[in-house]
Formats: C-alpha cells, sequence, structure tokens
C-alpha cells in the first residue's frame, strides 16, 4: 500500500527532541515510529497500551497536621535507610547515563 496521508501533530517540544533522539539511536525515523503506533491502534482496536490516572495523588504540605508530616518523613528517611529508594544524586546519575548528559 503507497503511503500518501500526511498527519500534523502539535506537540511539546521537548517531548519530540527527545523522542527524536531516542528514536535516533534505534534507527529509526519519527515517521515511522508513528506508523507502527498507529499500526498497533488498529490491530489492538484501541491504544496499543494501558491508559489510566495515577492512584495516588501528590501530597500537599499544607494538607498535613504536624503528626502526619512527621509520620511520612519518618517512613521516606526508613525507606531509604531500607534501599527501598534512590537519592537524589543516583536518580541524577542514572538520568544522565540513560540521556546521555
Amino acid at each position: 500500500m503507497s503511503k500518501s496521508s500526511n498527519l500534523n501533530v502539535r506537540l511539546d517540544p521537548l517531548v519530540k527532541e527527545q523522542a527524536e533522539n531516542i528514536l535516533t539511536q534505534l534507527g529509526m525515523p519519527m515517521a515511522s515510529a508513528v506508523s507502527i503506533f498507529l499500526q498497533q491502534v488498529v490491530l489492538q482496536n484501541g491504544l496499543p497500551f494501558e491508559v489510566k490516572l495515577p492512584t495516588a495523588k501528590p501530597i500537599a504540605y499544607g494538607s498535613l497536621t504536624d503528626t502526619e508530616f512527621n509520620a511520612l518523613m519518618e517512613k521516606s528517611f526508613t525507606e531509604y535507610e531500607n534501599g527501598e529508594v534512590l537519592s537524589n544524586n543516583a536518580v541524577k546519575m542514572q538520568f544522565n547515563r540513560k540521556y546521555g548528559i
């Protein structure tokens, strides 16, 4: 089937740049990635991934009592001590390695 339709999309320039960087590493033009996505929409009869609202809402500091805030801080500190979360520096290092920054 010949390709004869055009698709114009407006999107966040940063998202476009990040996607292009990844697709370049994969050796794939943006048009091919979009075509693959649309083919999967047809094959799956919907989006080829789950779309849902996050189950956890961000916590607003002002909505917490002192007791709730202290309990949350203690839980976070315990998770960090147990290695259940990454430090800020570890997150930065992983990001920099992944995106070559």
